[in-house]
């Protein structure tokens, strides 16, 4: 085979606002490589067939020395994030050409890896369309399931709250919820994904754009468990109509990501109400819930039991556009970027 385009996006400046595509982010077709003897050095020459892009990564658009709990990309090079790929050539015994690996891959058509480590090779034994496998049964699946299961401490007839509920996070959780018998509020950002939550089980759903998220609270609670995907006004309103001994699980505070953060004046609260706020990374409680992941919730997908839907961004030069459109809110659900066909 002629040497083909590699096509990545890099790592071009530091935002101080929404990241821009063009500016923020750059696609570039300056890479060649030829998939017949690029050298492996006993690795795996993969194909990238399909990226998530996930509101956490504009943490990540950072300079170097400032810390967090995930490493900042790196001006130039290519942004990295969790996807899918086919194995073209592989000098590694355990995974062959025609596989398909999940784990956090560069945004560039091929890569080679240098071995399994951090990688799962899928077992698609249901037939799944391979673009779930970075929603719902990759990591914003792992972290709706594994940090529901661990902080919850769900009652049936109890209240929840989830915002962000039309997300690939938030809309698991609105069906974790259900399934434990809670009563369920849910909050998102459009008439389309208020509808969406409906159709998944919410008992109450609003737009917090239109409705007051307080009043809508202090109406249909109080609320015995916050999932928290925005923080912010959001998080202040749920403080203020938390039941006592309520559980706030902290999994993103996106309201914050883009203008350096949200002042919250309701912490008070949690003194008052006894509430226990819980802040999470999912790979600290992965293994601890990985097996038990992959052997119950692809087959829930697979029969429809468990509803999901994806907003597919096509070809590796729109990556920048689906980076800034889950800050801005305006994808309409799990923002998957096609690279290829399987």
């Amino acid at each position: 085979m002629a040497p083909v385009t590699n096509g990545r996006v890099l790592f071009n400046e530091v935002p101080t606002g929404y990241p821009e595509p063009g500016k923020t982010t750059v696609y570039d077709e300056s890479q060649k490589i030829d998939p017949d003897t690029v050298p492996l050095h006993g690795g795996i020459l993969l194909k990238t067939l399909y990226l998530s892009a996930d509101p956490y990564m504009r943490g990540r658009m950072r300079k170097p020395e400032v810390q967090s709990y995930s490493p900042p990309f790196t001006l130039g090079e290519p942004i990295t994030g969790y996807g899918v790929g086919v194995v073209v050539r592989s000098e590694q015994s355990d995974v062959k050409p025609g596989d398909h690996l999940y784990g956090m891959l560069a945004y560039q058509n091929y890569s080679v890896l240098s071995s399994l480590t951090g990688y799962r090779v899928i077992n698609n034994k249901h037939n799944i369309p391979l673009s779930y496998y970075v929603g719902i049964l990759g990591m914003p699946g792992k972290t709706a399931f594994m940090a529901w299961k661990e902080y919850s401490h769900a009652k049936k007839g109890e209240i929840a709250f989830v915002s962000a509920g039309a997300g690939p996070v938030g809309s698991f959780v609105i069906q974790l919820a259900k399934l434990a018998g809670m009563k369920v509020i849910g909050s998102a950002g459009s008439a389309d994904k208020v509808e969406f939550m409906k159709s998944i089980g919410a008992d109450v759903a609003f737009n917090y754009k239109t409705e007051n998220t307080l009043a809508v609270l202090n109406k249909e609670g109080p609320i015995d468990v916050f999932w928290d995907n925005v923080g912010g006004e959001t998080l202040d309103a749920a403080l203020a109509a938390a039941n006592v001994h309520a559980r706030f699980i902290e999994c993103g505070m996106i309201a914050g990501y883009n203008n350096g953060g949200q002042p919250v004046k309701n912490l008070m609260y949690v003194v008052g109400k006894s509430i226990t706020m819980t802040g999470f990374i999912v790979g600290r409680i992965e293994n601890k819930y990985n097996d038990e992941f992959y052997a119950t919730v692809p087959e829930l997908v697979a029969s429809g039991k468990l509803k999901y839907r994806e907003h597919v961004y096509e070809g590796l030069a729109s990556a920048g556009q689906a980076l800034v459109d889950i800050q801005k809110g305006v994808n309409k659900a799990k923002a998957v970027v096609k690279v290829a066909e399987a």
